[in-house]
This record gives structure tokens, C-alpha cells and sequence, in this order.
């Protein structure tokens, strides 16, 4: 009867070269895969120096094309500076312009101003009065009563110009839009004479 605590049978040296075979052919394998583990870290961090370098440079290239883009706006706000400037220290002499030179000094200054925004790619867009209203184009401020039905729905006057960049509104023109509405005087039915 054999117990199950019996020594294992002696290997001979046969089996022991064999152990000792495997055990370096395990070796070698684990040197192999510590070899291929350290070449792709390597080459691991290698692709992440080049992305944080192409990163990098993407970002001076992105800030010296947006310097470069705003360049024209800021020749333009320049020159607006400047004649803003001139005729401030005009109206503040002693002996100022005529004041009916007020409006077309400030409509120049809208026209420059105009003039920058296209410079940025925003075109400025006019509403003539009597033109149907709409909505994709214009923002309603007002209504004013019109006696002729023709009229109702229309723009009656512009209070700003509007503002569009690729025929894509970015500001609606704010305007005043025709309303009629018949006298409440025309809606009643006159009274019957008395017999």
C-alpha cells in the first residue's frame, strides 16, 4: 500500500538537463519579450515627443494666422482712432464746426465702422421701408398702425442696418413693422331708425 505522501521518484540527470533546457529557453523568451516591451516604450514616447512637437507648431501656426487675419481690422480701427481723435479735439476748440456737421461726421464714422466689419467677413445689409417683413432678416421693435390693408406685414422704417456674413444673417435689422387694423367705428353695424 503506497502512501500519498511518498517522495517523488528520482530524476536523472537526463530529465534534469531537460529542465534546465526549458528553464533557459524560458529565459531567452522573457529576455525576447523585455527586449520588444523596451523597443516599443522607445518607440511609444518617441510618438508622443512628435505629437507634442506637431501640436506645438500647430499652435504658433494657428496664432500667427489669426494675428495675421485680424491685421486689416486693426489698420482699420486705426484710422477710425484717428479720425475720431481729430474731430474730438475739433469740436472742443474754441470756435467748434457748425453743429448740422454732426450727422454726417457720425454717419462716417458708421461707414468706417461698417467698412472694418467687412474687412472681417460681415457685410452690412439695409432695409428699405416696404419691404415684406421677415423674420430671418429682421427683428420687430415696434408696429405702427397703417390704414390701408395693402401695407399690413411690411417694414415701415429701419432703426439699424442689419448684418449678414455668406448670406448668413448674424444680426437682424431692427425694424418697425406695418400693422392694419380697421377702425372699430367701420365694425359697427349702425343702429336701426326708430318707426
Amino acid at each position: 500500500m503506497s502512501s500519498a505522501q511518498d517522495p517523488p521518484p528520482e530524476q536523472g540527470p537526463a530529465d534534469i538537463d531537460r529542465v534546465m533546457a526549458e528553464l533557459g529557453e524560458i529565459g531567452s523568451a522573457l529576455a525576447e519579450l523585455t527586449r520588444s516591451v523596451g523597443q516599443g516604450n522607445e518607440r511609444a514616447a518617441h510618438r508622443e515627443a512628435i505629437i507634442d512637437r506637431l501640436h506645438e507648431d500647430n499652435q504658433l501656426l494657428r496664432r500667427g494666422e489669426l494675428q495675421a487675419m485680424y491685421e486689416p481690422v486693426r489698420a482699420a480701427l486705426y484710422r477710425l482712432h484717428d479720425m475720431t481723435r481729430r474731430e474730438s479735439e475739433r469740436w472742443a476748440a474754441p470756435r467748434p464746426p457748425d453743429p448740422v456737421h454732426i450727422a454726417p461726421l457720425l454717419a462716417a464714422v458708421a461707414d468706417e465702422i461698417a467698412e472694418i466689419l467687412a474687412r472681417s467677413g460681415v457685410e452690412r445689409f439695409t432695409v428699405e421701408p416696404g419691404v415684406l417683413y421677415d423674420a430671418a432678416r429682421h427683428r420687430p421693435v415696434a408696429t405702427e398702425r397703417v390704414d390701408r390693408p395693402e401695407l399690413d406685414g411690411t417694414v415701415v422704417s429701419a432703426r439699424t442696418d442689419g448684418f449678414a456674413r455668406c448670406e448668413r444673417v448674424v444680426r437682424r435689422a431692427e425694424v418697425v413693422v406695418a400693422r392694419f387694423k380697421p377702425d372699430d367705428r367701420e365694425n359697427i353695424s349702425p343702429e336701426p331708425e326708430p318707426e
